[in-house]
Order: structure tokens, then sequence, then C-alpha cells
């Protein structure tokens, strides 16, 4: 029994430098977890090298913000022959896992993704069990969308019935089963549904008894009360001024609309002194940066890769406007929208986006919401949003915004998913000394 430790969270997911919400949303809730009773916590990813080899959109590696002490990141290297490619870098996280669940602590493994990396805890869990160690082990399973919309959604178009059920019942197989969205449980649900249409089996009723929605955990601090000397600074090391730029960050692929922005921001007429900003990484840039160079407007459009975690709060407060138009498609759809929340809470110029997946959960009715796949209907809203607003509504609809997405808050998200946990409550907040008595805060 190890004597050292006393409460681990594992967390298992694609983690920085990977551009996405998700990898984020670990960060979050690893940060969260120290303050909650966690003595150690673990983030068990990829090796980066691997990263690299997949084409995933990584951030550099010199902008990524360091997590604090008691948070270690794991990324156990390959194992085995060179003739198994894939299955190496799995048995290299399985095994770890295995090691993580077998020393007797007390241990909540949270998977992010359903495949590959539930099924890399389901296997580690069943390995430990089988070799008569200790183990202590709570798990939890978060769908974050393209497991569900790709994996499991192409599986039933194409007929494969295994492989949707090899997903289904992995993540049924979890102590606790969430998703990050209304919109995605639903996507779930229907799937299942299909599947059981399609063979006779029973998922859809198991999924919509059991799963349980945990929005992304954000944190909210990075986004508030931002320094505006700060802010100055960050824009003139990009050549930008407040007010005089649209934003687009998130990363590069066709399902986001770029292209629509783009063709949408050339058309704008009250745009005709700004900026378009497009900032982010991802496997469509060179069609994006063909698409700007045959409009009017290129030489007024940007295409920034490097932006790390520290400036994005700052140019999202000072943006005319922050468009992300995706829409939906088979290889991916929005899911939430992570990048439309630290928006609102950095302040600013409006939202603008479509209603396409789970992102009205994450924008509620504080967004100028347009049709996807339309650029002319773009056109309009950055002719209304550039032509700005007196300074009244814009600081209501500012206050509207940073509202809604308060409730997103990393705090917040943590201790509502642990309250699901079963006998992982969370636990209170420590006393103070004060005049010789105990307080609680």
């Amino acid at each position: 029994m190890n004597t050292e430790v006393n409460r681990r969270l594992v967390i298992i997911v694609r983690a920085d430098p990977v551009i996405c919400g998700h990898s984020g949303e670990a960060r979050n809730l690893a940060e969260v977890a120290l303050t909650r009773g966690f003595d150690d916590v673990r983030i068990v990813t990829w090796p980066l090298d691997r990263l690299e080899e997949t084409g995933l959109p990584l951030k550099p590696l010199d902008t990524v913000l360091p997590y604090s002490p008691g948070i270690t990141v794991e990324r156990p290297g390959p194992v085995g022959g060179y003739k198994i490619p894939d299955g190496r870098y799995l048995a290299g996280m399985v095994g770890r896992l295995v090691e993580l669940f077998t020393d007797g602590v007390p241990t909540v493994a949270m998977s992010l993704y359903l495949h590959p990396h539930t099924t890399a805890v389901a296997d580690a869990l069943r390995i430990a069990r089988s070799t008569g160690l200790p183990v202590n082990v709570t798990t939890i399973a978060e769908a974050v969308g393209s497991d569900i919309t790709d994996v499991v959604r192409s599986a039933v178009d194409t007929g494969e019935f295994g492989a949707a059920a090899a997903v289904l019942s992995t993540y049924l197989s979890q102590d606790v089963c969430v998703a990050v969205s209304q919109y995605t449980k639903d996507v779930i649900v229907a799937s299942a549904a299909e599947l059981d249409a399609m063979y006779g089996t029973a998922f859809a009723a198991q999924c919509e008894e059991r799963v349980r929605i945990s929005y992304p955990a954000i944190d909210t601090s990075a986004y508030l009360a931002l320094d505006d000397a700060e802010t100055d600074r960050v824009l003139a090391s990009r050549g930008l001024r407040r007010g005089e730029y649209v934003l687009y960050l998130s990363r590069l692929q066709k399902a986001k609309g770029v292209d629509d922005l783009i063709r949408g921001f050339a058309a704008s007429e009250a745009c005709q002194s700004q900026t378009l900003v497009i900032a982010g990484r991802g496997p469509d840039l060179p069609y994006f940066q063909r698409v700007a160079s045959r409009t009017k407007a290129k030489d007024r459009i940007v295409f920034l890769q490097d932006v790390g975690d520290d400036e994005k709060p700052h140019l999202m407060a000072a943006c005319t406007a922050y468009a992300l138009p995706s829409k939906p498609a088979p290889e991916f759809t929005e899911t939430f929208g992570i990048a439309l929340v630290e928006k609102m809470l950095a302040g600013g110029g409006p939202v603008i986006t479509c209603d396409t997946g789970g992102i009205l959960e994450a924008v509620g009715d504080t967004a100028v919401v347009v049709p996807s796949g339309d650029p002319s209907a773009l056109t309009v809203a950055l002719n209304v949003c550039a032509a700005g607003m007196d300074e009244a509504d814009a600081e209501w609809w500012e206050g509207r915004a940073r509202e809604h997405a308060m409730q997103f808050d990393r705090v917040n998200v943590f201790d509502r998913l642990f309250a699901m946990v079963p006998g992982a409550e969370t636990p209170a907040p420590p006393a103070l000394i004060a005049n010789g008595r105990r307080v609680r805060v």
C-alpha cells in the first residue's frame, strides 16, 4: 500500500500541446482537483512525437503554460516491436494505467474520448483486477462528441456493428458516464437506437438512463479582469488595435466555416477598415490561405499560427467581433464550443456563430446566430457588429454573455461532476482559525 498518497485522480486525454478545448478541460479539472483533496493528480497522454505524427494541430511548446506543482503529465512510450505500430502506444498507456491502479491508492480515473482512452481504462482495470493486487478505482467516461459523431455514427452508417458496439459497451462499463452537452447525449442515444433497430441490441435505453451532462470545465479567472496595459502590449506586438479587427481563434478545419467567414468578411462594407485575424493551426490552413488570397480583402486577412495561452484572452477581449461559424460535417460537429465561452468571459465585441451541434448550449441567447454555411448572413452580421453600438448597449450585452458563461467555471463543473461519483464527494472547504474559533470559509 502506498503510504504517501491518499487520493489520486488520473485523467486520460489528448493533452497539451494539442489544440483542442478538451485538452484545456483536462488541465482545468486537474488544477481544481488539487484543491479538492487529491494529493496526486496525473494526466496520462501520448508522446509528443506520436502526436506530431498523427497530424493533429499542435501549439508551439514554448506557448504552453506550465501545470501547477502536484500535477504530473505522463507520456508512456511504445511497447513491443515495430511491426505493431499503433498497438505499441496503446500498450504503453494501458501498462502505465495498470501500475497506477494496483498500488491500492483510492483513485478516480477519468477518460475523455471514448476511443481509445476509455478502452484503455477498461482494459487496464480488467488487467489490474486479475493481478490479485489491491485495486480501488472508480471510473468516469466523458463523451466529448467526435468519439460518437465520428466513430459510432460512421460505424452505424457503414454497418460495422462490432465497432459501434465496442464503443458503447465500453462506455457503459464505466461507473459514471457523462457527455459534454445535451446535444452530445442526444446523438449517443440516437446512434444507439439505430444500432438496436438494426441488430436487436439494447444500448439506447441504457444510454438514456445512465448518461448525464457535464459541461466542459473552463478557467474563468484567465479571462476576467484583464490588465488593459497588457492587452495593449499584446495587440501592439501583433500590429493590431482595439476594435479594429474581427477574430477567429480555433482549429483550422473546413467544418469550422472559416472559408464562409473569409467570404463574408470580404463582402462586408462596414469591415473595410477592419482586419480579419484567423488564429490557429489545422489541416486546412493552406486551403483557407488560398481562399483568402482570392478575395479583395486579401491584404486585410492575417493568419496567426503561434498564439499562446497567455495571449488568447487579450486578443478575444479587444476584437470587434469573434466569429465561429461552424457547420455540421461527417468528420466533425461542434458538440459544445469552449472557445465561444472563453470569448464571452473575456468581454469585447459580440460573438457571431451558428446553431450547430451544442453551440446554443454554450452561448444561450447572448450571441448573434446566423445560418451555417451562409457567407452572406455572416456579411450582414459583421456589418451590424462593425457599425458598433452605444456604450450602454455594449456593456449590457457583454454583461449578459459573461453571466451566462460563468456557469462553466471549472470549480462549479468539477464539484457538479464529482457529486455524481460514488464515494468521491469533494471535501468541505478548509477551516480557518479566527479569534480562537474554527470558522468555515
